[in-house]
């Protein structure tokens, strides 16, 4: 009588620390200003040499300044200059920043320097999660959705087949380094875009942030958040959205309140493409959960009112025409299955606060939708 050997089997548990700093700084490419330079050399101190990505638009408005500031510190000669917009957002993209980066013979623990939007940061981010299995980088948002979401979690991602973000990876920078008068360039729409981002953070947990912007309204956009009582607003949003990641920065729990704004608006930001920029679909789809929360009595008709009549007085859309019954429908889905074969879809409560909701219907959103359209 014969008997099966006893097979061996291993287990193994590893874990990773994982620590990045954020830091605001003031006038970035200012030579004299030695930020960037230093963080880049914190994290790498063997040379100063970096392979450089920056986005078309930002070489056009501050190129003499950041070749200044590459130059004086030794940074780079020759940044590699990107053109970004969410319809070049590819896996073809990614494969032009590693040819130019295998091509820049990078070691690869020298972190690259990442100076764009959010549509860059996250190329470049999933760039640097491939090349080599994990090159280190840093973050140099240039955008208002750059400096309080894009530049400051995690996530890295590019579109693909009609779905936003469809390829992605969790790989945090070494370092963010968070410039506001950057933004002064900006044109009106790109900081009323990146303010969507910011009144998310107020409606899901900080009404004092909701009341700030609700005082200062159009005079955010007029002056590009240059104001001395507009660093509170982007330190209460970025202090905020971190409060919500630093636990969670993997996604194993699937209940997101940062997730808000954001169950229809990636179906409906990727068919409206290139007329709808990120933050505008977010707008819609707040805008979408606050009538659909009030009109199940979980908010109250006045803060329902309010938050439409600001998400409107900082110039944001309330509604879109490709909102029709099609897309209600798929973006319902395509959120339940990305969040686990739940909606776990967080609707306010109360301006500051929200619960998650798993039965939200095609139907709710709808009536919600055509609402909107008769809003005045």
């Amino acid at each position: 009588m014969t008997h099966d050997p006893v097979l061996p089997g291993w287990s193994i548990s590893a874990g990773a620390a994982v620590r990045y700093d954020i830091v605001f700084a003031d006038d970035v490419f200012d030579t004299v200003n030695g930020s960037l330079a230093a963080l880049s050399v914190a994290a790498y101190p063997a040379t100063t040499r970096r392979f450089v990505v920056v986005d078309a638009n930002v070489d056009r408005l501050h190129g003499a300044r950041l070749r200044a500031y590459l130059d004086h510190h030794g940074i780079s000669d020759d940044p590699f200059v990107l053109e970004t917009s969410e319809e070049t957002k590819t896996l073809d993209t990614v494969v032009r920043v590693a040819d130019a980066l295998d091509a820049h013979g990078v070691d690869r623990r020298q972190p690259v320097l990442a100076i764009g939007g959010g549509v860059l940061l996250d190329v470049v981010g999933l760039t640097a999660s491939l090349y080599r299995r994990g090159t280190p980088y840093l973050r140099v948002p240039t955008t208002v959705v750059g400096l309080v979401d894009a530049g400051v979690g995690a996530k890295t991602g590019v579109n693909h087949g009609g779905h936003k973000n469809l390829f992605g990876a969790y790989h945090p920078p070494v370092a963010a380094l968070l410039d506001r008068r950057l933004l002064a360039t900006l044109d009106r729409r790109h900081v009323v875009n990146g303010l969507a981002e910011i009144l998310k953070i107020a409606l899901i947990r900080d009404r004092d942030l909701f009341e700030l912007i609700a005082a200062r309204g159009g005079a955010l956009v007029d002056e590009r958040l240059q104001g001395d009582d507009d660093l509170e607003v982007l330190t209460r949003a970025v202090g905020g959205m971190l409060d919500e990641l630093r636990d969670n920065l993997w996604e194993k729990r699937l209940a997101r309140l940062v997730d808000y704004g954001h169950s229809i608006s990636p179906a409906l930001e990727m068919k409206a493409l290139p007329a709808l920029l990120h933050g505008e679909a977010v707008a819609v789809d707040m805008a979408l959960s606050t009538v659909v929360a009030a009109r199940r009595g979980l908010l109250e008709p006045r803060d329902r009112d309010r938050v439409l009549d600001v998400l409107r007085a900082v110039g944001l859309p309330l509604t879109h025409e490709a909102l029709d019954s099609d897309l209600l429908r798929a973006g319902l889905a395509a959120t339940t299955r990305h969040r686990g074969g739940r909606q776990r879809m967080p609707l306010p409560t109360g301006i500051g606060s929200a619960r998650f909701c798993d039965d939200v219907t095609e139907g709710e959103l709808a009536v919600a939708a055509k609402e909107l359209g008769d809003y005045r």
